[in-house]
């Protein structure tokens, strides 16, 4: 496939091999090529189902294919292509923005030709307003509040790709005020059991579910619903249980606050009380879930200790995913998000039971464009990480 039937890029997030295998599982491998700077997809940016992605940060229409990466050559590009299009731009003042990715340009140096690319656009009888870089890319937040999504506002981003650059017009952008807003201002949250971000749940949601975007979903180690919030959100009806009976009525009050604040959800929650390895589930299409990781760890015990809590995690999964075994399914799949211990080296301890899946009946699913190994969630300095498992029934 050449590289000009691609249609749109994703820029991705922190750890771009989620955001990767996120947009993989959705949309086929045939249809997803990485580059440095993010994903490139075949299909047009106004089709990409963007407040699912957890993964990608922004997604953009690609313009261009600019065989150069000089940045005085892309820059007279804009000056002379910009004032062709402003004619299409509705009545009032027009908003731009830029930025940056792997070009060898100096943030000094954009601020100034920007203001340079003002003078050629007021020249033109069109008031602009520039919106100045804090650094090479703007952020979310500046793309938010400046509304520069929004009709009569461009963002556009110049993105290394090997010896060429894609220019592109951002479409949408993660709406990062909306996530804190789910995730600070649920009644109920206890950091004793663990924060799971909304983004992630989104990405184990997705990486469950594949294109599949109905049935039910199953979180059989619920806490206080992060995911089956997200997933309600997406559509899909849910079912949740928790060995704890206090998590399961902080995940029936946030699930309640969920609905009263979006009206439109059709999607219905079923959450009891149940240990995973034992517990007998109504039927379900999807496993979405963060298993028991362990107690909390500032540091990585002796080995004695850290053999006896891995030994004790890998005890429950083991039990539970024997359970789920009898009632999933062929064909289907879980994504489960287990812990993986951190050692001082940077490589990671794993749980003993993923080497023995397909003694109980699973496959784990290998992608095309990410290594099972790299699907780790975690944040400097962290020593439990989250690792993300793809499980598919035999």
């Amino acid at each position: 496939m050449s590289d000009f039937t691609y249609k749109t890029i994703c820029i991705l997030g922190r750890q771009p091999a989620l955001g990767l295998a996120e947009l993989e599982r959705l949309y086929g491998a045939d249809h997803v090529k990485p580059t440095q700077y993010g994903a490139l997809l075949d299909i047009d940016a106004a089709e990409v189902n963007f407040k699912r992605l957890g993964g990608t940060i922004k997604v953009a229409r690609i313009l261009n294919v600019l065989p150069t990466l000089a940045w005085p050559e892309l820059l007279k590009y804009l000056e002379d292509t910009i004032p062709e299009h402003l004619q299409y731009l509705p009545e009032g003042k027009f908003t731009l923005g830029l930025s940056v990715y792997g070009l060898n340009v100096g943030l000094q140096t954009l601020n100034r030709d920007l203001l340079r690319l003002k003078k050629v656009i007021k020249a033109t009888g069109k008031p602009v307003r520039i919106i100045p870089n804090k650094t090479l890319e703007l952020n979310s937040a500046q793309v938010l509040h400046n509304k520069l999504t929004h009709r009569g506002a461009w963002e556009l981003s110049f993105i290394k790709d090997g010896q060429q650059t894609i220019l592109a017009q951002t479409m949408f952008v993660q709406d990062i005020e909306a996530y804190a807003a789910r995730d600070q201002a649920r009644p109920k949250r206890d950091p004793r059991v663990g924060m799971l971000p909304p983004k992630l749940a989104q990405i184990i949601i997705n990486l469950a579910t594949g294109p599949e975007q109905s049935g039910r979903l199953l979180d059989p180690f619920c806490g206080t619903g992060v995911i089956l919030q997200e997933a309600m959100l997406m559509g899909y009806s849910v079912i949740g249980t928790d060995i704890e009976p206090r998590m399961v009525e902080y995940t029936k009050e946030n699930l309640r606050w969920l609905v009263q604040r979006n009206p439109g959800i059709q999607a219905l929650a079923v959450v009891e009380v149940g240990d995973a390895t034992s517990h007998k589930w109504p039927p379900f299409a999807h496993v979405a879930s963060e298993i028991y990781l362990g107690r909390p760890l500032n540091s990585l015990p002796p080995p004695d200790k850290t053999r006896a809590i891995v030994n004790d995690v890998n005890t429950i999964t083991r039990k539970f995913l024997e359970n789920l075994s009898g009632q999933m399914k062929s064909g289907r799949y879980a994504c489960l998000a287990v812990p993986a211990w951190r050692k001082p080296d940077g490589t990671f301890i794993q749980l003993p039971v993923i080497d023995r899946l397909t003694d109980m009946g699973y496959n784990q699913l290998d992608l095309k464009h990410v290594r099972s190994s790299d699907l780790l969630y975690f944040r400097e300095g962290q020593v439990v990480a989250r690792q993300l498992i793809i499980l598919e029934k035999v």
